[in-house]
C-alpha cells in the first residue's frame, strides 16, 4: 500500500506539492521531517497522511501559537 502526503493551505484548500509516494508511513514521516519547513515556505500550511485512499492523520506546519 503507498502512502503520500497532500497538502493544504490554511484554509483547508488543496495546493500543489512533490508528488512523492513512499513504501512505508515511517519513510512518509521521515521525508515530512525533512522537508516540512521548504514546504511551509512555498505556502503549504498543513499536510495529510494518505494511504491508498486512507486518510490516517493531518498535521499543521504551522509554527504553535
Amino acid at each position: 500500500m503507498p502512502w503520500s502526503w497532500r497538502y493544504e493551505s490554511v484554509d483547508g484548500q488543496a495546493v500543489t506539492g512533490p508528488a512523492e509516494t513512499f513504501s512505508s508511513q515511517s519513510d512518509a514521516e521521515s521525508w515530512i521531517g525533512q522537508e516540512w519547513q521548504e514546504l511551509a515556505g512555498s505556502g503549504v500550511a498543513q499536510v495529510v497522511l494518505v494511504e491508498d485512499d486512507r486518510v490516517d492523520y493531518k498535521m499543521s506546519l504551522l509554527p504553535a501559537e
